[in-house]
């Protein structure tokens, strides 16, 4: 008999003291979507750093009509030329001009359409667009007039940006840290509790130069260019930060 006193005891002291071991392990929730029994705070932050540009991309190009597609594609090909030689001209890197697109469409009249009359099919339009970069800025209004006097007739941007955004990204990133941080520890403070730990971070968030006249660049000097103001740019973070308060 007390033997099996003995034998029957041992796992009733198992089981009491299991769940002493298991509470005295401390509990630390490894995703912000873990269900644990400790106060925490969820902390969306921005940290947004202004730089200023030092690029800018020049959106441009020909469009050319002809009644059959070939003269169309041919005419077009010669003023892209013309465009593209201007560039290099005036000492962009052939490696800064990328084409965008090319295009060619039948073009019809509708002006008939009101009487009841079908479309009159008129030709072919051509269009070939591409991208500019400039790497510097005091250059781009100059710019912007030689592609328009080279026979541009489609021009859009400039848009600006900054070749190598990693020092703004990390500013940016420490900001909205330092913003989601100061925040948690208020509402900490706020609710009874001394400081806060982090559980999880998750951030949301390239033709033939043509030689031009003389008399041509005295009167291009003369003239007033086209004014560019580059600004600045906000180079941004957004950080969902997870927090356990402690006291």
């Amino acid at each position: 008999m007390p033997h099996s006193r003995l034998i029957a005891a041992i796992p009733l002291v198992i089981a009491l003291t299991a769940p002493v071991a298991a509470l005295a392990q401390p509990v630390v929730p490894m995703a912000p979507y873990q269900t644990v029994d400790l106060p925490l705070v969820t902390i969306s932050a921005e940290g947004q750093v202004l730089g200023k540009p030092d690029m800018a991309t020049l959106n441009s190009g020909v469009q050319t009509n002809a009644p059959t597609a070939k003269a169309a594609m041919s005419q077009n090909a010669a003023q892209m030329e013309k465009l593209v030689a201007a560039l290099l001209n005036a000492g962009i890197d052939r490696k800064y001009i990328q084409t965008s697109s090319i295009n060619l469409s039948p073009q019809y009249d509708y002006s008939s359409a009101r009487e009841g009359q079908p479309p009159r099919f008129i030709g072919y339009q051509a269009s070939n667009q591409i991208n500019v970069e400039v790497r510097d800025l005091k250059r781009v209004g100059d710019l912007i007039d030689a592609m328009v006097g080279a026979g541009a007739t489609n021009l859009n941007g400039p848009t600006f940006g900054i070749a190598d955004p990693s020092p703004l990204l990390r500013q940016a990133r420490e900001k909205a840290l330092r913003t989601a941080r100061e925040r948690a520890e208020f509402y900490a403070a706020q609710s009874g509790y001394k400081s806060v730990r982090i559980v999880s971070i998750n951030e949301q968030g390239g033709g033939y130069p043509m030689p031009v006249p003389m008399m041509a660049m005295a009167r291009e000097a003369a003239a007033p260019a086209t004014p560019v103001e580059p600004g600045q740019l906000a180079t941004s973070a957004v950080l969902s930060v997870q927090y356990v308060m402690e006291r």
